[in-house]
């Protein structure tokens, strides 16, 4: 993965004077939020890979994603390992998939390794068109994925990112239908005993104003409904409380009777 997405941020992401006005709206409700949870620290870490929509870099700042995966890495420490990339690395993301669950370092997947993970994806626009394909990918392997999260999907050449694989423990989708570029209305599951779809979100911003001054005039104008879902501050604090939640059923019994 590139390392400009592995280090987080000197100063915390909801105080950082580099977050453009935009995108720390976008966050405004998930910074918010409580801080750390120091009981999930010794929790089985889970894996929670970003995929940036279009053609934007991994190092794209502008992106909402990108602090996002930020604030995860400082909100929960050492219980996650993410990644925010573009969804032209898909292979990166893969490899690195594969590379965290060998848990012995001998460059092969145990059915036990492969077992074991827990893994979170989402993205925007293309980016959550790939996110269900490296789903999709992870099920040939035998791997799981605990979680989906695909907002305004567009789809990329090739693949069918609404019929999310067997593999898939639970889905989300947001969509937005205005505009040249609009998401899916709705995920479904290839196999409804194993894959149970959360919802099929339709957020709309007519007398909801989003800013998206971190996009170009072009993009504002005529494409502005599936950067205002990009930005959108109630999408990030239900990613955030769903993320939240699969992160709070993985803590060890310890770790719970902590807690009480």
């Amino acid at each position: 993965m590139d390392s400009r997405q592995v280090t987080p941020p000197a100063t915390p992401v909801c105080q950082n004077a580099d977050v453009t006005a935009p995108v720390r709206e976008a966050l405004r409700l998930v910074c918010a939020q409580r801080g750390s949870d120091e009981a999930l620290r010794s929790a089985q870490r889970l894996i929670v890979i970003g995929f940036l929509g279009g053609f934007a870099k991994n190092e794209d700042t502008k992106h909402p994603e990108v602090w996002f995966g930020a604030y995860l890495r400082e909100h929960y420490s050492s219980a996650v390992e993410v990644s925010v990339i573009s969804n032209h690395e898909w292979r990166k993301a893969k490899r690195n998939i594969l590379r965290l669950l060998d848990a012995d370092h001998d460059g092969v997947l145990t059915a036990a390794e492969r077992g074991q993970a827990k893994i979170i994806l989402f993205g925007h626009s293309w980016g959550a068109s790939e996110a269900a394909a490296v789903a999709r990918d992870l099920e040939q392997l035998g791997i799981p994925v605990l979680l989906t999260i695909q907002i305004d999907i567009v789809s990329k050449p090739g693949q069918n990112p609404t019929l999310m694989s067997p593999n898939v423990e639970e889905a989300i989708n947001f969509f937005q239908s205005e505009g040249p570029l609009h998401g899916r209305t709705q995920v479904v599951a290839e196999d409804p005993g194993r894959t149970e779809i959360i919802g099929n979100f339709h957020m709309t911003y007519e007398g909801h104003r989003v800013d998206c001054r971190n996009y170009p005039w072009f993009a504002r104008t005529f494409n502005k409904p599936h950067h205002e879902i990009e930005n959108d501050a109630r999408v990030w604090n239900q990613i955030a409380l769903v993320i939240d939640s699969r992160l709070s059923s993985l803590r060890s019994p310890s770790d719970q009777a902590a807690m009480h």
